[in-house]
């Protein structure tokens, strides 16, 4: 028998929704199969059997949160089907949701309140929404999107789901929020206008018809200043992780500049044929990761972690590339980068990239890193100071290049030039050791000889 996990997606990732079982009880699944799907705080993604067999039980049903490394269902790899684990499953529904299946058909209709968002918005902050009625009508619901909708005062049949079979998820929650949050600057008219008169003409329209309500009094109600929502999921663990990160080392960054002008040549002779051939761009995001991977073989100090009062060196340099999300950001990581070309790098960052603002990366491609690359110059930023990624001791922050004019054997040149940064833990390297890293950055991006990428 094989236990079925819930995947550490990532080292600040502490728990996963388990949002679909593509697999029933009973049913034949292949090794690395799809056995179901899962929604963390950065990625939704589905999981591959870890065995061949027989899905013998389900331990977690859909729309439960649970932490990491929770055994949610386990293999048969003899093969033999388990009929009572099936029947366990659905025998509880009619026990314990009695009332509320006899109640869906009466709730049902309310989902067609969803075809009139504006009304639907502007009833939703009423007293009581909170406690979400209708819930057992609307399909399961993760514990996140329960808890959203109790916080912030929702109807969930006023939301429109957009995930799996029309379920809500917290992407549908936000959107939903975001929609409401322009409501209150008309909302608070009928309460601002409380002598009987106005309430009285308000009344009238409904008997005469086509005479409109008078209109409130100008400057009676001031316009809100200040708009309130609550952060997103990802977004509150991206903070987390930030401020964690910057009690945990003593950050200190080191800034060199560097000439890219070879590696400029070298990418333009290249890009057309790289394009037509691969149908990818070729960016100077590869070249830098090539180099960053022979530095820390040189320095292997940077490429390790602290342990408490212990050095851990990592055998293999695995190299994180930040990835910019909507509202948020992750960190994908290119295992084995040193074995890498500039080609290899070139399509492992546009792959990894591609699915990361998918959300189809996989359990151990957001795990694992040692060392961590973010490219400022991307949105045409000249420099930045990252915050290191924990548990690593250094992060590359990479500025953009452009042509600037510099002093070159006493005249003026025009150059492809950079600002780079090594962002390290003071912890473990000292300042003489991180320039001797940059130094060996720089003398390879400006030395670079290799005609074969």
């Amino acid at each position: 028998m094989t236990d079925v996990v819930m995947p550490q997606m990532g080292e600040s990732i502490v728990e996963g929704t388990l949002t679909k079982w593509l697999k029933k009880a009973g049913e034949r699944v292949e090794r690395d199969e799809p056995l179901f799907e899962i929604s963390t705080d950065k990625v939704d993604t589905e999981i591959p059997s870890p065995a061949a067999g027989v899905l013998a039980e389900i331990l977690v049903e859909e729309g439960k949160t649970v932490a990491v490394n929770t055994v949610v269902g386990r293999i048969d790899e003899a093969g033999q089907a388990k009929a009572a684990p099936e029947k366990a499953e659905a025998a509880p529904a009619p026990k314990a949701e009695t009332a509320g299946q006899a109640e869906a058909p009466v709730a049902a209709p309310a989902v067609e309140v969803a075809t009139a968002p504006a009304v639907a918005a502007a009833a939703a902050p009423g007293p009581g929404a909170g406690e979400a009625p209708g819930e057992e009508s609307l399909g399961p619901l993760s514990p996140l999107v329960k808890r959203m909708a109790r916080e912030n005062n929702i109807d969930l049949r006023l939301v429109k789901g957009t995930g799996a079979g029309g379920r809500i998820t917290k992407q549908d929650v936000e959107a939903y929020l975001a929609a409401r949050a322009v409501q209150p600057a008309a909302a608070p008219a009928p309460p601002s206008a409380p002598p009987s008169p106005p309430v009285a003409s308000a009344a009238e329209p409904a008997v005469r018809g086509p005479e409109p309500p008078p209109a409130p009094l100008t400057g009676a109600v001031p316009g809100p200043k200040t708009r309130i929502e609550p952060m997103t999921v990802m977004r509150a663990k991206i903070a987390e992780h930030m401020v964690m990160s910057l009690r945990t080392s003593a950050h200190v960054t080191t800034i060199h500049k560097i000439d890219m002008t070879r590696v400029a040549r070298i990418r333009e002779r290249n890009k057309e044929e790289v394009k037509a051939r691969y149908g990818y761009s070729l960016t100077f995001l590869p070249f830098i990761t090539r180099a960053a991977a022979e530095a820390l073989r040189a320095f292997p100090i940077v490429n390790a972690s602290i342990d408490g009062t212990n050095i851990v060196y990592h055998n293999e340099i695995n190299i994180g590339i930040a990835v910019s999300l909507e509202g948020g950001l992750i960190v994908p990581v290119i295992r084995r980068a040193d074995e890498m070309n500039v080609l290899g790098l070139q399509r492992a960052i546009v792959d990894l990239s591609a699915r990361a603002r998918a959300r189809q990366l996989k359990p151990d491609e957001v795990q694992g890193g040692t060392f961590s690359i973010t490219n400022f110059g991307s949105n045409g930023a000249l420099f930045g100071t990252p915050v290191i990624n924990q548990p690593q001791v250094a992060i590359l922050g990479v500025g953009v290049v452009e042509k600037t004019p510099v002093v070159v054997d006493d005249a003026i040149a025009i150059r492809s030039i950079s600002l780079m940064g090594l962002t390290f833990d003071h912890r473990l390297i000292d300042g003489a050791l991180a320039d001797q890293f940059m130094q060996k950055v720089k003398s390879i991006l400006e030395g670079w000889s290799e005609t074969v990428l």
